[in-house]
């Protein structure tokens, strides 16, 4: 089989894990919870997660059962192989809000190959939205996706994305007051790859942090967004990858301010 249709197959898989999982995660949302704590005391996971993971590897595993799985929960693995295919794997991201009853979360699944996404999907089942990404380009429920035209920093909607730990503060205000500061407006879903997505969709114009992220949380949406036709850089504008630090996702008109902000957020305190 050739390497691009070992791609679409790819793609193809990366979709049905990812509604698997999803279907998983749907089925006990707004049900009570059992909500256990990681790191901190919004760092929560529930059985649920679990539970969803699994089935999401097991759809892979039955398809690619020699590939490495990259995963959020339990003893999955946690570094992106830098040669051969793999699979990154987050089974509710958001789960902050998916405990709170919030209807933004999503089961994300990422086929790379070499380290690059050749492959993902985004599932957010409470809002029937399924996103994927493959060989033949980036769709929203089958509906071909392009990020906003917007150049217009004034008029373009910003999201500054993940969680900023409490000794971390001084510079998510920083990132909060560089977006109302350049751009129109600002909004915040916790829930990293729907936001990603929604920069692919054309529903905002870009998303930014300063941090180093974790591959689960990013890997579905960059590739989405890049498919949709937008950019994503790291803080030096340096191309993307899962191991840079700083995420600058945007639809390619508003980047260099967006930076900017992102660049401006990062010294801050310093």
């Amino acid at each position: 089989m050739s390497e691009r249709k070992e791609d679409a197959r790819r793609a193809s898989v990366a979709i049905r894990a990812a509604t698997a999982g999803a279907d998983v995660a749907d089925e006990s949302f707004r049900t009570d919870l059992e909500v256990e704590y990681k790191d901190g005391k919004t760092d929560v996971v529930t059985q649920v997660d679990r539970d969803a993971q699994t089935t999401v590897i097991e759809v892979i595993e039955e398809a690619f059962p020699a590939d490495p799985i990259v995963g959020e929960e339990d003893d999955a693995l946690k570094q992106v192989p830098e040669t051969g295919p793999a699979w990154i794997v987050d089974p509710i991201d958001g789960t902050n809000n998916y405990v709170n009853e919030s209807r933004a979360f999503a089961t994300a699944v990422a086929a790379v190959r070499d380290g690059e996404p050749v492959g993902a999907a985004t599932v957010c089942p409470a809002l029937s939205d399924a996103y994927r990404v493959g060989p033949e380009g980036a769709f929203r429920n089958e509906e071909p996706l392009s990020v906003s035209d917007c150049g217009d920093p004034e008029a373009a909607t910003v999201c500054p994305t993940f969680w900023w730990d409490f000794d971390d503060r001084e510079q998510y205000a920083g990132a909060t007051r560089a977006i109302v500061e350049r751009f129109g407006d600002m909004r915040r879903f916790g829930c990293a790859q729907l936001e990603l997505a929604m920069v692919a969709a054309g529903t905002l114009e870009g998303v930014m942090t300063n941090l180093r992220t974790n591959s689960w949380d990013t890997v579905a949406g960059v590739h989405l967004v890049r498919e949709a036709g937008g950019t994503v850089t790291d803080l030096e504008g340096n191309r993307w990858r899962h191991d840079s630090t700083g995420l600058v996702a945007s639809n390619g008109e508003i980047h260099g301010e967006l930076r900017a902000a992102t660049r401006e957020a990062h010294f801050t305190g310093e």
